[in-house]
């Protein structure tokens, strides 16, 4: 996903589109994903988790020969929406797989590990598209992606071992629907999943628009993005080992606000130096880092108290809380390029709507739980 979003300011004037239209090889990737998170889930299930991570691989190749060969900026969105959808796989099974094999109460801390060498790569590939699209153009970051799912295919298929215990009845759409509806039916699932959900509208709804930015509001290049954002996914880390030290002191609802406040705190501090004047990107980057450090701590513990809360349907509870996640985020993310008016207020406006609902969700949902039938 995020390899080419140093390029998207450069594919808008490829196509000789606009910055909406643009933005769609991000937004539609990302409302891919959450179609693709709602099937994965059920599937592994009932079938396993090796094999459908391995058919989502495939999906994810053939997705990526489509954008390096798109020639029009309609095939190169539906290239986009195929790699997407295929890349979801990952993004699913690797939280059931790690309900599979731990218990519940080491699940959290497993997860934010997990996430912590998962953003590894998503921390270097900004900086890495941009060297490759100024390099060797825009199209080969897709040759870099095809190249690692075929790297990924080879590792799992020898690798892998199967985690799944004990298969679930997957009996089609209509189970389905009503497996998601069982979920949907508790308050503690539904207000852990929504505070994932915005937790992660706050960082999708940012890697949107900060490429833009960057080039219209700090008049920086392209490439110069990558390595800004490299402080981002460092924040992130950050939490994620917060989360490790702070998991045998501190209860998962303790972490999940104090994440979600540490978040407020750095998106206020962001507003407060863009109503200063301050033009420089570290006045927008180090405060979003401190904001992504707190969700850092918010996400793995919300992910890992949504999945835990049917342990017997973990991939379903996985796909489901992947679908509200980026479902809302895909919506933001194209949102994001609507309301853009050359400064960062919209965005910064936009992720502290998100955090207040986030935690804000989450009290709701956690309280009603404690007051008398």
């Amino acid at each position: 996903m995020q390899i080419l979003l140093p390029a998207l300011p450069v594919i808008q004037d490829t196509f000789t589109v606009s910055n909406e239209i643009a933005q769609l090889t991000l937004s539609l990737s990302m409302l891919a994903i959450a179609l693709g998170t709602l099937y994965y889930g059920p599937l592994s299930d009932k079938y396993g988790r090796k094999p459908v991570m391995l058919i989502g691989l495939c999906i994810t190749f053939a997705g990526s020969l489509a954008c390096l060969f798109a020639d029009s900026i309609e095939f190169l969105i539906l290239g986009r929406f195929v790699q997407a959808f295929g890349g979801a796989v990952g993004l699913v099974l690797a939280r059931a797989m790690v309900r599979d094999v731990y218990e519940a109460n080491d699940a959290a801390r497993v997860i934010a590990t997990l996430v912590m060498v998962m953003v590894v790569i998503p921390m270097l590939s900004p900086a890495l598209g941009g060297e490759l699209m100024a390099r060797f153009g825009w199209q080969s970051v897709f040759s870099v992606v095809a190249c690692f799912s075929v790297v990924l295919f080879v590792v799992m298929l020898y690798l892998l071992p199967e985690t799944l215990k004990e298969s679930v009845p997957f009996e089609g759409l209509s189970a389905m629907l009503s497996t998601y509806g069982l979920l949907l039916q508790s308050v503690t699932f539904r207000s852990y999943a929504l505070c994932v959900a915005f937790v992660s509208v706050v960082f999708f709804s940012f890697i949107a628009a900060a490429p833009e930015i960057m080039v219209s509001a700090f008049n920086r290049p392209p490439n110069d993005y990558g390595y800004y954002f490299i402080m981002i996914p460092l924040g992130f880390m950050g939490g994620n080992y917060a989360t490790k030290m702070l998991n045998q002191r501190f209860s998962i609802n303790q972490l999940i606000s104090l994440g979600g406040s540490i978040a407020l705190v750095g998106i206020s501090a962001a507003l407060a130096f863009q109503m200063l004047g301050s033009g420089h990107p570290l006045a927008l980057f180090v405060p979003v880092a401190i904001a992504v450090f707190g969700n850092g701590i918010t996400l793995p513990n919300a992910q890992a108290a949504a999945i835990n809360e049917f342990p017997q349907y973990a991939g379903s509870a996985s796909g489901l809380t992947g679908f509200m996640q980026m479902a809302l985020s895909a919506v933001a993310a194209q949102a994001v390029a609507w309301i853009y008016n050359g400064t960062a207020f919209p965005l910064l406006l936009m992720m502290l709507c998100a955090s207040v609902l986030s935690l804000g969700l989450f009290h709701f949902g956690i309280k009603s739980q404690l007051r008398p039938v």
